[in-house]
């Protein structure tokens, strides 16, 4: 035979799609800490996606592509009047979670934020459950969301504990879009066939670069990818189900599957050497670890690997506030991936680029007390110099310890560690935080502020009535999980 010719032969679907399939259309989820958990995360996502109504760089992205656009049985989009076809629905509800970088976080050898899958979730069952009403069927409810919800967290989740695309230079949302593609195609109605399909155009698309979360590129565009990703899953989800054929062998075709492409290291030929291959690693099997084990946002509108310095420089703000022009360096001890992601110097040149800035994030709470959304604007960062002064004296340094116990399976901890010294000597005592108040480790002491969190969020955008309203309901795990989901996403409608 001539070895000028590819072998046709097609092969059966990728193992890590059929576990991925398996997973979605046969597990069965029977830990009450993963409901609890998935019902505070719904609330907070959806609570973070309020907040972010107020800023105008926000909801310049939202709404129909074109206007006056009707959609029957159109999804929602919470705390807005839109009512859109499920895939603008996804971008914008996945744009309004992620803008303010407050929803929850996972940690691994890859990044990302589970919950940012709720902009797909929401958007289909919203749509699906009007749908299914109007043809005299039952209506999706919020326990189908809630279980979408712990099954987009696990395959996003697993996927990242050993498998790092940021070193490929690969951003996160890619797991992001793979996970909604997978539960929104459930939600659908697929069959194992359409949800393979589904999933290998999830991998065989071109994936976003991480470059606009990095200097000298950081900018606003983190804040929708999201929301991109979401969409592009509902939408592979839609094609799929309409019969299109899959890509059975798209991680692991030579030269020209993912792996090859975009995952391994390459040669001047563009062909990959056998001691450069690389292959996603599954260290354990798919069910609810990830939702158990989820980090929330509860303090802070920060980049989580910073979470611990803002704390730790909340705790410090009245040793420093009234001796800000005696400083002579500040130290911050940390961990290798905040210095890989967050750390850098230099000018900040918009919101996006201060809040993956660890120097920022540490330098506020430092002089102010406190870390809030506002304070990475352009207007208060012009009116208070004072930061970048602060910042500029500012020497980050990593503990292997660190580091090393960020990745460990029973710790999974986010050290911080700060210290300021003083031109005549004195220095404060170095504050430490291994974990923070959003870690499963802290959950007794940080439910109760996650939840007075979603009131405030709820606050900025409804009245008190309606308010004590969607918070008596989400308090009531039974009551919530039988409610239909289009009538739960109805009270979050201006």
């Amino acid at each position: 035979m001539s070895s000028n010719v590819d072998t046709n032969e097609r092969p059966d679907y990728d193992d890590v799609l059929q576990k991925i399939a398996d997973y979605v259309l046969e597990y069965r989820i029977d830990s009450d800490e993963a409901w609890d958990t998935a019902r505070n995360c719904l609330i907070d996502t959806i609570g973070c996606g309020l907040l972010a109504l107020r800023f105008p760089e926000c909801t310049k992205h939202l709404g129909p592509i074109v206007e006056g656009t009707i959609v029957p049985h159109g999804a929602r989009v919470p705390g807005t009047q839109h009512r859109l076809d499920p895939v603008k629905a996804a971008w914008d509800i996945g744009c309004i979670i992620r803008w303010l970088d407050y929803n929850d976080t996972w940690l691994a050898a890859e990044w990302g934020h589970p919950s940012d899958n709720l902009g797909a979730i929401l958007a289909v069952a919203d749509h699906l459950s009007q749908k299914r009403v109007a043809q005299g069927k039952d209506p999706l409810t919020v326990h189908q969301a809630l279980e979408a919800m712990i099954m987009a967290h696990e395959i996003q989740g697993v996927i990242a504990l050993e498998n790092s695309f940021n070193r490929v230079g690969l951003d996160h949302v890619v797991l992001v879009k793979v996970a909604s593609t997978a539960v929104t195609a459930k939600l659908m109605g697929a069959t194992r066939d359409q949800l393979l399909s589904a999933l290998s155009h999830a991998w065989a698309d071109g994936q976003a670069l991480r470059t606009y979360r990095h200097a000298p590129n950081a900018g606003s565009r983190k804040s929708w990818a999201a929301g991109d990703a979401t969409s592009r899953a509902v939408r592979l989800a839609d094609i799929a189900m309409r019969g299109e054929m899959g890509i059975p062998g798209v991680l692991t075709a030579s030269q020209w599957g993912f792996y090859d492409v975009l995952f391994s290291t390459t040669n001047k030929d563009l062909k990959v050497k056998p001691e450069d291959k690389r292959q996603f690693s599954l260290p354990q099997d798919f069910g609810s670890y990830v939702m158990e084990n989820v980090l929330f946002k509860i303090s802070f509108p920060a980049e989580f690997h910073a979470q611990t310095a803002a704390e730790a420089a909340v705790k410090l703000h009245p040793a420093v506030k009234d001796r800000l022009d005696e400083i002579d360096k500040i130290v911050i001890t940390t961990h290798e991936s905040a210095i890989r992601i967050i750390s850098k110097e230099g000018k900040l040149a918009n919101a996006a680029d201060r809040d993956h800035c660890l120097q920022y994030m540490a330098a506020v709470p430092l002089i102010f007390g406190n870390l809030t959304a506002e304070h990475y604007e352009d207007s208060f960062h012009e009116e208070n110099p004072i930061i970048d002064e602060v910042r500029e004296k500012m020497e980050v340094e990593e503990d292997e310890r660190y580091s090393r116990e960020y990745l460990e399976q029973d710790k999974r901890s986010i050290a911080n560690a700060i210290q300021v010294f003083f031109n005549d000597g004195s220095k404060t005592e170095k504050v430490e935080v291994e974990y923070p108040i959003g870690h499963r480790r802290r959950r007794e002491e940080g439910i109760p502020l996650l939840e007075k969190k979603f009131q405030n969020n709820l606050a900025t955008r409804f009245p008190g009535q309606r308010s004590r309203q969607i918070f008596e309901l989400c308090k009531d795990q039974k009551k919530l999980e039988q409610t239909p989901v289009h009538e739960f996403v109805e009270l979050f409608v201006i």
